[in-house]
């Protein structure tokens, strides 16, 4: 019988030895003690990294667009304060928001047909790239708007240096910029109101357009930078 032992834990390998040989009690030990080790820097970093990159990711392409964009120069359907005028913002409205504007530009109808579905909806969600011309003036003062002159499905890669892609979005049957609302100061949207009310009264209420200088970088996205109402301008 002990011989027939002595073979058996001979022919055992290390690995079966040491598995009969470890209790649950050694199995439970082992688990707290692994569950009390403290964890590695870098596991406790890496969430805290993705975070603080997802906050810093909306600022970043803005402060990109404005360091590398081209000078473009836009104005605004012509509106009363209170339009303008929402809570702490300024909401802009471009005439190239409107598809009555762009349906008379070149490649408008190609985009349509790319951007469709069978009943002919446009689907929401679709991307645009505007170009836009620049108007030179040599009056001093607020600049002229650039010229809309025609419409693309795909980013426009070579264009000469009065010219630039502006890239929108087609939703609910206007094209938005990502320009449309900008907040600003207390003291600003005071200043804007009482402008505002000022044009309006000595044009006998009319309604005021609004021009907007924007940064566009190579990619098509714009941030808004300054705007002038009247000949007064207000830096964002």
């Amino acid at each position: 019988m002990d011989n027939n032992s002595s073979e058996q834990n001979q022919t055992l390998t290390p690995e079966k030895e040491f598995s009969e040989k470890l209790t649950f009690r050694d199995y439970l030990i082992a688990t707290e003690q692994k569950a009390n080790q403290p964890l590695p820097i870098w596991r406790l970093v890496a969430p805290l990294v993705v975070q603080v990159g997802l906050i810093l990711a909306v600022p970043s392409q803005a402060m990109y667009t404005e360091m590398t964009g081209k000078t473009v120069i836009l104005q605004t359907i012509p509106a009363y304060s209170n339009s303008i005028l929402q809570g702490s913002s300024v909401t802009f409205d471009y005439n190239i928001s409107r598809t009555d504007t762009l349906r008379r530009l070149p490649g408008w109808q190609d985009w349509v047909e790319q951007n469709s579905l069978r009943n002919d909806r446009i689907n929401q969600g679709s991307t645009l790239y505007l170009v836009l011309q620049e108007q030179r003036s040599f009056n001093r003062g607020v600049p002229p708007a650039w010229r809309p002159v025609r419409v693309s499905s795909d980013r426009p890669i070579y264009l000469p240096n009065n010219q630039v892609a502006l890239k929108g979005n087609y939703q609910d049957g206007l094209v938005n910029y990502g320009l449309e609302n900008y907040y600003v100061s207390e003291e600003q949207r005071q200043q804007i109101n009482e402008d505002l009310a000022r044009l309006q009264q000595s044009r006998n209420r009319r309604r005021t357009p609004v021009t907007v200088k924007v940064k566009v970088d190579p990619q098509g996205n714009a941030v808004p930078t300054s705007m002038w109402i009247g000949d007064r301008n207000y830096r964002f």
